[in-house]
C-alpha cells in the first residue's frame, strides 16, 4: 500500500513539473499566452487550449497567419485566422479575419495599432480549463489545502507511530531512538 502511495505521488508530482515546463518555458522564451475561451477556432484549436504566440511585424503577417488581437469594440482579445489583407485608406494595411468554425468573415476590417503583432505558435489542448479553474479562489484553496493536509496527516502519523515505539522500547528496558547526546 505504501509503495502504491509513493508511485502516485511521483507520478503527480512528474506531471505537476510537466505542466509547469509547458506553461512557463515558452514564456520564458518570450512568447505571449492566452486561454481560449469560444468555439469558434474549433477544428484547429479547440475550446479551453492555451495559445502561445509571438510577436511579429505587422509587415510580416500573411493570410492564413492566426494572430491574437482585440477586434473594435471588443475588451478582450480575439483568436483569429487572417482571410484577406488590403491596403487601407489611410495608407496601412486592413486586416479581415475569420474563426475556423466560424461561416462568415467577421464584421470588421481592422488596422492593427501597434507595429508588431500575436501571432499563433502552438497550443496545449483543455490545459486552458485548468487555468480557468485556478482563477477561482475555492479551487485555489482545494489545491494548496489538500496537499498540505496531507502532509500533515502524514507527519502526525509518523510522530505517533515513533510515539509507540519509543513506549514499547522503555517498556521493554531499551533506550528510545532519539535518546539525544550523552555526556
Amino acid at each position: 500500500m505504501r509503495r502504491l502511495g509513493r508511485w502516485i505521488v511521483t507520478l503527480l508530482c512528474l506531471g505537476a513539473l510537466t505542466l509547469a515546463v509547458l506553461m512557463f518555458v515558452p514564456t520564458l522564451l518570450g512568447m505571449q499566452r492566452y486561454v481560449i475561451t469560444g468555439g469558434s477556432m474549433t477544428g484547429s484549436i479547440p475550446k479551453g487550449s492555451v495559445i502561445y504566440s509571438r510577436l511579429a511585424p505587422v509587415e510580416q503577417l500573411r493570410v492564413g497567419d492566426v494572430i491574437t488581437f482585440r477586434p473594435p469594440g471588443y475588451t478582450t482579445p480575439v483568436t483569429h485566422r487572417i482571410i484577406a489583407i488590403d491596403p487601407g485608406a489611410d495608407g496601412r494595411l486592413a486586416f479581415s479575419t475569420k474563426g475556423d468554425f466560424n461561416e462568415a468573415a467577421d464584421p470588421w476590417k481592422m488596422n492593427l495599432v501597434g507595429p508588431r503583432q500575436a501571432r499563433y505558435v502552438f497550443h496545449i489542448p483543455y490545459v486552458g480549463y485548468l487555468l480557468a479553474g485556478l482563477a477561482i479562489r475555492q479551487v485555489r484553496m482545494v489545491l494548496i489545502g489538500l496537499p498540505a493536509l496531507l502532509i500533515a496527516i502524514s507527519l502526525l502519523w509518523s510522530l505517533w507511530r515513533q510515539a509507540g515505539e519509543d513506549v514499547r522500547r522503555q517498556e521493554e528496558g531499551e533506550a528510545p531512538s532519539d535518546a539525544g547526546s550523552q555526556a
